[in-house]
Order: C-alpha cells, then sequence, then structure tokens
C-alpha cells in the first residue's frame, strides 16, 4: 500500500524546488508543525475521552515508515536544514547512502529506468525498502518530520500496517484514525498558501521524501526527474 498513487509527481527537468527561497521558511514550518502537533494531540485525546478510542502506535513501531513518505518543498527545506545543522558527518553519510539505496531499490522495479548509471551501487541484497531516516526503529529526524507521519495514527494492530506494505498479503488495511488526520487540515492549508504565495505550484512540489532528500542534499545519484 502507498500513501500516494503516482510517485513521481514534481518538478520537471531544470525545475528543481531547491531554488526557491521562501522568507524564513524553516520557522513558517516549524510554528506549523507545532500546530499540527496540538491539534493532533486534541484529537487524540477527544478520542480516548469520547469515544475510548487509543491508538497502538508506539515508540519502535515504524512499519508506516516504509509507506511511500509524501512532503513539499518547504517541508523538504526544513528537514535539509535540519540535517545540515543537527547531523554529524558520518551520520549524513550514513544517510546518503541509505538514500541511495531507496532509489536503487526503486529503480529496480519492473518498467524502471535502469541503475547502471549510478556511481558505487548499493548493495540491494536483504534490502527493506524504507524511509532513509530510519535508523534502529527510529525517526532520525523525528522533530521536522513530515506533516503525514505526524498525523498517522492507527487504532488496529502495528502488524497491519506492515501487511500493508506486501503486495501478497491478504491481512486487512489498517484502521487509520481519519479524524486525526482531518485536525491537520487547517495547518496543512496554511503551508499550501505559504508555498503558493512564494510563486510554486504546490500539487508540483509534493515529491516522495527520498527524492526531496536527494535534490536538497545535492546528491547526484537522484534519477526521479
Amino acid at each position: 500500500m502507498h500513501l500516494i498513487e503516482n510517485s513521481h509527481w514534481g518538478p520537471g527537468p531544470g525545475e528543481s524546488g531547491a531554488g526557491i527561497v521562501f522568507g524564513a521558511p524553516a520557522d513558517f514550518v516549524k510554528d506549523a508543525y507545532l500546530a499540527v502537533d496540538g491539534a493532533t494531540a486534541g484529537e487524540l485525546e477527544r478520542l480516548r475521552s469520547e469515544e475510548g478510542i487509543v491508538p497502538t502506535c508506539r515508540l519502535g513501531c515504524c512499519c508506516c515508515c516504509r509507506f511511500h513518505i509524501p512532503m513539499n518543498i518547504a517541508e523538504a527545506q526544513t528537514l535539509a536544514q535540519y540535517i545540515r545543522r543537527e547531523f554529524s558527518v558520518g551520520q549524513i553519510r550514513d544517510l546518503r547512502m541509505r538514500t541511495q539505496q531507496w532509489h536503487e531499490w526503486e529503480h529496480s522495479l519492473p518498467g524502471r529506468f535502469p541503475v547502471a548509471c549510478l556511481d558505487e551501487p548499493a548493495d540491494l541484497c536483504d534490502y527493506e525498502p524504507c524511509c532513509p531516516l530510519l535508523v534502529e526503529g527510529v525517526c532520525s529526524a523525528y522533530p521536522v518530520r513530515p506533516v503525514v507521519c505526524r498525523t498517522h495514527y492507527v487504532r488496529s494492530h502495528p502488524a497491519s500496517c506492515c501487511a500493508a506494505n506486501d503486495p501478497e498479503s491478504t491481512a486487512d488495511a489498517p484502521l487509520v484514525l481519519m479524524s486525526v488526520v482531518s485536525a491537520s487540515r487547517p495547518f496543512v492549508r496554511a503551508i499550501r498558501e505559504h508555498i503558493e504565495n512564494a510563486g510554486w505550484d504546490f500539487s508540483r512540489s509534493i515529491m516522495l521524501l527520498p527524492h526531496w532528500l536527494a535534490l536538497e542534499m545535492g546528491w547526484d545519484f537522484d534519477l526521479s526527474r
């Protein structure tokens, strides 16, 4: 199961979002994230107190990190700034390797471009595709994780999220708490308006997180365009 059907939204050739500059984008996005977190916490508390619904999501449960994770240009720039500021040289090197593995995996899928042009191809043996930010079951950039990660809560067993990533699985889909997603929409609209006011097409600014990582970090193995 993918969170979006088309994993190739985004800038066309020569239109890399890395060239767009927002007014203090990180501050704006971080404020939006705080608002999303507040709305999420409020809705989770309402579900608990009024409906007796408690999410089964827990620290270390990371099956959802194996979904396709879409993010927009403002979130991508905020993430890249955080990585450059907070990650060590070794952490960035390891993140680059994991991001390359993801790209090689994606381009090894049927119907995709060959990866022969990649330098030092990564070892895909036993590779389980997941978000490159995932390290030992924990998000390494948790404070600036995208909205889609902040609002994804389920009431089903975590194993159902794992099954959702297996195309051959016959297990039921995870029971997502959609009211939590709905509670965040006003703040998602604010981010969209911020992007559009900067002259960028919001829909075309949405790509998968590993695609944005390669572009914003300047890693030349990206083949998404």
